[in-house]
């Protein structure tokens, strides 16, 4: 399918940035200060985790349901994660809520943006990179999540440095700081006034 013509105001915006950007955290300050606005959940095949549930984070699909889905085009933007297990975000909830003219936040990595950058109209469509300066800051962060081997971190390192490289494609920036989540929303909040 190629690029959906709409002419709705509603904006997609896609945040970017390393894991461990602050990212995720960013969304959630957005999502208590702003219950208008649309937050798409992803799809997965994985099983849910102890305490996880049905459609707060993640919609739980099976394999072959998600396969069908891929075939019959229905995701903007999917992956296979370690051959393993499928992840993606459906189109309709999204093209719906633009329609609407609804502002729809999602968090994405670069090549989603990309593929998501093919499919969405340019006036629909606004890139969010959250910039983090010191690898080494990144490599802390992310040491804080938990015990992870050392081929892992310097999977995510070497992943942060390319989706960096590639920040340009995002028309906006945010820095990532340390302990700055409240003031991280207010500089999207500012982007997000702007862009509408």
């Amino acid at each position: 399918m190629g690029v959906r013509t709409m002419s709705s105001k509603g904006k997609l915006f896609l945040v970017v940035g390393p894991s461990g950007s602050g990212k995720g955290s960013m969304i959630a300050k957005l999502k208590q200060r702003h219950p208008e606005y649309i937050f798409p959940l992803s799809c997965t095949t994985r099983d849910p985790r102890p305490g996880e549930k049905e459609g707060e984070v993640y919609h739980y699909i099976r394999k072959d349901e998600f396969v069908k889905g891929i075939e019959e085009g229905e995701f903007l933007e999917w992956a296979e994660v370690h051959q393993d297990n499928y992840y993606g975000i459906l189109k309709k909830p999204i093209f719906e809520a633009l329609e609407e003219g609804k502002i729809v936040i999602r968090e994405i990595d670069i090549q989603g943006f990309k593929s998501v950058s093919a499919l969405v109209p340019p006036e629909n469509l606004i890139g969010v990179f959250i910039m983090v300066t010191e690898l080494d800051e990144l490599k802390r962060r992310i040491l804080m999540r938990g015990k992870l081997p050392d081929e892992e971190i310097e999977r995510r390192l070497e992943s942060a440095r390319k989706e960096i490289a590639e920040s340009y494609l995002c028309p906006y920036t945010i820095d990532s700081i340390p302990g700055e989540i409240d003031r991280m929303a207010d500089d999207m909040e500012v982007i997000i006034a702007k862009e509408i």
